[in-house]
């Protein structure tokens, strides 16, 4: 998932590296890899969103508490959340908290 950080804008993917460059990888086990493609099958998220099923089941299978992004069509959208965190719940985990960071910080 690295690669997504460094594409686009070189600059900003500079910026975004070297924030993330500290933080520890989690593990993509065959366990996330089958709640994503239940996260597509299952009907929260659409085909074209793969990548951003494997985001939240890369954090919900390693027990991430949130999962901060500015993607609001797949991601951070309420109108999709009670439906991700159902499908979760279906595989026995903990849905991760999707938000924006300004969402995280608001007091």
């Amino acid at each position: 998932m690295l690669e997504e950080s460094a594409g686009g804008d070189q600059e900003a993917a500079q910026q975004r590296l070297s924030a993330i460059e500290t933080l520890p990888l989690l593990e993509i086990a065959e366990e996330a890899i089958a709640l994503a493609k239940d996260l597509v099958r299952m009907g929260p998220l659409p085909a074209t969103a793969e990548v951003d099923a494997l985001h939240i089941a890369i954090a919900v299978t390693n027990r991430v508490d949130y999962l901060l992004t500015w993607n609001c069509k797949h991601l951070a959208n309420a109108a999709l959340r009670s439906r991700i965190e159902r499908v979760c719940r279906a595989r026995g985990y903990d849905p991760v908290i999707i938000c924006t960071p300004e969402e995280l910080l608001e007091e």
